[in-house]
């Protein structure tokens, strides 16, 4: 692959839901092994542009291209390959209630590759040990885990495939503190290890910060800045600022009822 073709490249993506434009003209690049955060407030159109990249929906307009390969459109049978690239850790990390642990970590090996159920457990296992749960854990059932526990899980399902691109929806929401910086730790670990792109969305700056190569933050539905972690705090970008330090005051309005 040609590192100089960004692995994501999104131009001009819009998508409304009747008259409400959410995406207005996404531009957004992501490099080969780079992870790339965007930031934003609730409602800012985080998630969709999330599963406009991922195919679950379509963009109104724009192109969405993969290692240089324009996705919108893409046919069924081309869509299923492309997916083989993709690991995602979803917000609230939407694991299988009726399906132990270790079943959980294998799905995409057993259900999406065909790989035999006790080659895939051995690997559920291996992912396991790499997000610090031992081989015990694998037999429980996600609702005898802590909260934190099932995160680790998730992430341990996102890698389970070995992808070169992970998408991170939200890593830290419902976590304490601490428990939100083992995350983003096993994060950036696990990432480092697999050499993985990644694409992270959420509205914790501290998760941003630890995981991050780049950020963006996404506002009426467009990329309104984007840098390096150092540059964030020392931006003149008045929504950026306002984002990053929590103000209710600023270019930034809230829709609050009265």
């Amino acid at each position: 692959m040609n590192e100089s073709v960004p692995k994501i490249r999104l131009r001009g993506v819009r998508k409304a839901f009747g008259h409400k434009q959410v995406l207005d003209g996404v531009d957004l690049d992501v490099n080969v092994g780079e992870s790339v955060v965007v930031i934003g407030g609730s409602g800012t159109g985080k998630s969709v542009m999330l599963k406009c990249i991922l195919g679950i929906m379509r963009p109104d307009a724009g192109s969405i291209e993969i290692d240089g390969i324009e996705t919108v459109g893409l046919p069924s049978a081309e869509r299923d390959q492309l997916m083989r690239k993709f690991g995602m850790l979803f917000q609230g990390s939407a694991l299988f209630d009726s399906l132990p642990v270790w079943e959980n970590v294998a799905f995409g090996l057993i259900q999406a590759r065909g790989m035999e159920r006790d080659k895939a457990k051995g690997i559920a296992l291996e992912k396991l040990a790499a997000v610090g749960l031992g081989p015990e854990v694998g037999n429980l059932f996600p609702a005898e885990l802590s909260g934190g526990m099932q995160k680790r899980v998730a992430l341990a399902r996102a890698i389970a495939t070995e992808p070169e691109i992970i998408f991170f929806d939200e890593p830290t929401t419902g976590l304490d503190p601490i428990m939100g910086d083992v995350i983003n730790d096993l994060v950036v670990k696990c990432v480092r290890e697999l050499g993985a792109t990644t694409l992270s969305i959420t509205h914790d700056l501290a998760s941003a910060r630890k995981i991050a190569h780049r950020i963006a933050m996404l506002h009426d539905g467009r990329i309104i800045w984007s840098g390096s972690v150092s540059e964030i705090d020392r931006t003149d970008n008045p929504y950026v600022d306002q984002f990053i330090h929590g103000r209710a005051e600023g270019p930034i309005r809230m829709q609050v009822s009265r």
